[in-house]
């Protein structure tokens, strides 16, 4: 019997009826920080993207029922077809004031394409399966023009805007008390397949050899700690990471909004942790990398970002052109940790090992002719089996 029944409060579910605690919210990731298995999960999120996606298949909700369409064509997203082929059951485009219907842990049952919450129904939308997401998914393959078209006009826009903020000497970059002079800087964001590549990075040797500072992205400092590594710099507006990481020991600093708006200064400052400020235009990972770059690190190797043409649309944000500028602006200078751990994967094939052997043969061989001591012990053991 799976987790999911086996866990207290999960729910019964039948050929007809699926029931569970509500669960809502109209941010995932906050959801997913309250989310049991057996919940009911009533999200409200557009295009449902991977990273979501798989931080909900890691909750084992019974189901997910979703106020917005979780694949709208737009472009590629494969994040609803993760939830089906995990077998979580999802209800699609219920309605936008379907948050405000549910009550939090109140009993839900979905049956079919309908929602109740108690007695009373409070949505229907479209039941999905793996058929009729992959066939979604098939005609977004085909209308992505007009989403990167979009995407790339934004950039322009924000290049001719606000290109000058990036230049060299137009950011007050604070100091972190690091010399990375000459060293690799690891950025661990958590993103898209962040825990396999670090477990990638550790069983290659990457991370013993080169040991490069560690600078966690939000929720990327977490990621860290799991794999008992503790994060020299954590950068971010501190919404997704926990209270563990933020005591960890690590240099904490608030990304900061040209506005002057920074929405994760309130948090340290109640929990009484002293931080730095930096002021910059664009995403955390985004100045994270800039920090790392400005602090002399040689290279610098990143984790869970965003670096694909769907990783962008994914994220769904107008900050994401800067995020395109500041990879222009870092060149080589930016890796991404699949490539380096390919680098320094090590393999043995057989026509190299069976030299090493012809190798080592021939050196027997060779001290065997010219050492007298060798030559009459094997004439010793010649002479007794003739």
């Amino acid at each position: 019997m799976s987790r999911r029944l086996r866990s207290a409060g999960a729910a019964v579910a039948s050929a007809h009826a699926i029931t569970g605690p509500i669960r809502a919210d109209r941010r995932t990731k906050d959801l997913v920080k309250r989310l049991q298995p057996g919940d009911i999960a009533v999200i409200d999120h557009e295009d449902l993207d991977r990273v979501a996606a798989e931080s909900l298949v890691r909750a084992e909700p019974a189901a997910v029922v979703n106020a917005a369409r979780s694949i709208s064509g737009r472009y590629p997203n494969v994040g609803p077809l993760l939830l089906a082929a995990a077998g979580i059951p999802l209800l699609d485009g219920a309605g936008s004031g379907l948050i405000d219907a549910c009550e939090e842990g109140a009993p839900g049952t979905l049956v079919g394409s309908v929602l109740r919450v108690g007695r009373k129904e409070v949505a229907q939308g479209v039941r999905q399966t793996l058929d009729t997401l992959e066939v979604s998914y098939g005609e977004s393959e085909r209308n992505i023009g007009p989403a990167l078209e979009a995407f790339v006009e934004n950039t322009a826009t924000f290049i001719g805007k606000e290109a000058h903020l990036f230049l060299p000497g137009s950011l007050e970059i604070p100091p972190i008390g690091l010399d990375l002079t000459g060293r690799h800087a690891l950025i661990v964001v958590r993103g898209a397949d962040y825990r396999d590549d670090l477990r990638l990075l550790r069983q290659t040797g990457y991370l013993g050899e080169k040991r490069p500072a560690l600078i966690g992205v939000d929720g990327g400092a977490d990621a860290l700690l799991e794999l008992g590594l503790r994060p020299d710099v954590i950068i971010g507006d501190f919404d997704s990471v926990s209270e563990r990481a933020l005591r960890c020991g690590a240099v904490l600093i608030v990304h900061a909004f040209p506005s002057g708006a920074a929405p994760g200064a309130a948090r340290l400052e109640d929990l009484g942790l002293d931080y730095l400020r930096f002021e910059a235009p664009g995403t955390s990972e985004d100045i994270a990398m800039l920090l790392a770059d400005h602090h002399g690190a040689e290279l610098l190797v990143a984790v869970g970002t965003h670096s694909s043409m769907v990783d962008f649309l994914d994220k769904g944000r107008p900050g994401m052109a800067s995020t395109v500028l500041v990879r222009m602006m870092l060149g080589p200078k930016l890796v991404d940790a699949k490539g380096v751990s390919r680098l320094y994967q090590t393999t043995v094939r057989g026509r190299d090992l069976l030299g090493m052997v012809f190798a080592a043969l021939l050196t027997v061989a060779a001290f065997s002719i010219v050492s007298e001591p060798v030559r009459l012990l094997l004439r010793s053991i010649w002479y007794r089996f003739t």
